[in-house]
């Protein structure tokens, strides 16, 4: 029998729902259930593939080509467990589908509203999840009260009285803001949040009350009191420096207890939460560090990068170091400005990451060249790739205008172009210039065939690998025996050889770049081999200087 959690938020965004359902998620699986993790967002964006970086954070991309909420990934590294297309929707997709209906026929003339046709839709999202489980853990994105996430609500507000108590759990995450003036924490924005929840018709039974400090008991009983449930259910969720520590924090505070106790299952196993533990230690107690500069354009916030940041978290991890991060904002080196040195000098490693447009790509470029001049390690994903190629190919190869056609003025010797058809499984995509950009990449996971010998093929340990990829220019293959007179190997290709996926230098003690997205399948217990190889890569590198 699959069992419903729905997380819900409250006071404030960004308060670690997402994190929250994965530690819940990570908890009852070390229990030994089966969970399954999906997430239902309220704007209109029929998916996240076209938000700015900016405003969203990073897309998170799965094996089968989704473009979804980087929560998503947040489910991937703390269970282990695959997400699909169907474990995230929007408002957009929602609508689509219902709209799609009502053009063939399907609601016999019926007039279509948001009850019960848009409310019926998003149950049948979260219905099909029925029996794929033990436990289904559906978190609804936004804050309560938010207008836009009313249909959601009201839908699982239903879902909740179909299902009954014996099925279907509410969790509400909410704020314990302190006032500095007043010396304590305070629990009214909780209560206010609980009653507009309540107002909707649904009771939480679990709050998870967010604070930055200890919660003295008084509060948490006085929260119980106002907000009307269980004292012992009324659970502490503090901050931690890691957030690998957070399912051992609230298993500490009685979270997974707590939510069997609401199934009213009690025969449960404790869970074995050692490799946790490990894992928390390996952060808390390194046996060293390196600095790893982060060459991008979306520096500003770090959550464009949020797989990537915590993949070479996962690479320290299993080197036992920690990994510090130095964000360089690319678009600073464009132009005439040459002088790179004083944001590099004294790094370990330097990582390209992935980007769209000529924006920043001139410093992209100077990162590529500097650490190829200077022999530190260099890890270029995806356009980090295609910018050490062209770095190559203007330094090296002596083709001084190369360039790309995602580049909007190019004029010069086009090495990066626009990929217009594709093989995928048994079928070929085909993608044209004027079309949506939306859904229209090549996404999700693609076979790779590495090359006998090479440094990647060595830390694989295969020759044969799938990765997820999540881009619209390809490097072109005709430059590829120019390139390898001058150092660069192309060391993966696609199974018909004609698209590049990774090239690495022969010359260099550490210089890799791949087309598709590695930090998207890294995981703390499981770190991806070139994130573990890089930052073995960058200890060394730090022994020489």
């Amino acid at each position: 029998m699959t069992r419903f959690i729905f997380i819900t938020g409250g006071v404030v965004s960004s308060l670690g729902k997402g994190l929250g359902s994965a530690a819940l998620g990570a908890l009852l699986q070390a229990r030994g259930y089966k969970v399954r993790l999906c997430k239902l967002d309220p704007y209109l964006n029929v998916d996240p593939g076209t938000m700015s970086p900016f405003q969203h954070g990073e897309v998170y991309v799965t094996d089968d080509g989704a473009e979804t909420d980087l929560d998503l990934g947040h489910y991937e590294r703390f269970t282990g467990n695959p997400a699909t297309q169907n474990d995230n929707t929007t408002t957009g997709r929602i609508y689509t589908e219902v709209l799609a209906k009502e053009r063939r026929g399907d609601y016999l003339g019926a007039t279509v509203q948001v009850i019960p046709h848009v409310t019926d839709e998003i149950k049948d999202f979260i219905r099909e999840k029925d029996g794929t489980a033990d436990f289904v853990l559906c978190e609804i994105g936004g804050t309560v009260g938010d207008i836009e996430s009313l249909p959601f609500m009201e839908a699982i507000r239903q879902f909740g009285n179909e299902m009954g108590r014996e099925r279907a759990l509410f969790i509400h995450v909410t704020l314990l803001p302190y006032i500095p003036a007043a010396g304590e924490l305070k629990t009214k924005p909780t209560q206010h949040s609980v009653k507009e929840l309540m107002g909707m018709g649904i009771r939480p039974r679990i709050l998870l009350c967010r604070a930055d400090r200890e919660i003295a008991e008084d509060e948490l009983r006085k929260i119980a009191l106002f907000c009307n449930i269980d004292e012992n259910k009324v659970i502490p969720a503090l901050d931690v420096s890691s957030i690998y520590e957070v399912p051992l924090s609230y298993h500490k505070e009685g979270l997974d207890t707590q939510v069997l106790d609401a199934f009213g299952i009690h025969d449960a196993k404790e869970p074995d939460l050692s490799s946790w533990e490990e894992v928390v230690r390996r952060v808390k107690e390194p046996e060293g560090s390196v600095k790893i500069a982060i060459v991008g354009k979306y520096t500003n916030l770090t959550d464009s990068y949020k797989s990537l940041n915590e993949a070479l978290i996962h690479g320290g991890i299993a080197n036992n170091v920690k990994v510090k991060l130095k964000f360089v904002e690319s678009t600073i080196f464009d132009g005439d400005n040459d002088d790179i040195t004083h944001e590099l000098q004294g790094v370990n490693g330097i990582l390209v990451p992935g980007g769209f447009g000529v924006r920043g790509a001139e410093g992209k470029i100077k990162a590529a060249k500097y650490a190829r001049e200077k022999n530190i390690p260099y890890f270029g994903i995806c356009f980090g790739l295609q910018m050490a190629i062209l770095e190559a190919a203007r330094n090296l190869c002596g083709i001084t205008d190369a360039t790309s056609s995602e580049f909007e003025e190019q004029q010069g010797e086009l090495l990066i172009g626009l990929m217009t058809e594709w093989t995928k499984g048994n079928a070929t995509e085909v993608r044209r210039q004027d079309e949506d950009l939306g859904g229209t990449m090549r996404l999700g996971a693609y076979p790779c065939n590495l090359k006998n010998g090479s440094k990647v093929a060595e830390i694989y340990g295969k020759n044969d690998i799938s990765e997820r990829h999540r881009h619209r220019y390809e490097v072109n293959i005709n430059f590829k025996d120019q390139l390898e007179e001058n150092g660069f190997v192309f060391s993966g290709l696609s199974p018909d050889g004609g698209l590049p996926e990774i090239c690495e230098r022969n010359d260099h003690p550490w210089f890799i770049g791949v087309q598709f997205h590695p930090e998207l399948k890294s995981k703390p217990f499981d770190p991806h081999p070139l994130f573990v190889s890089f930052i073995k890569a960058a200890i060394e590198q730090g022994r020489l200087v």
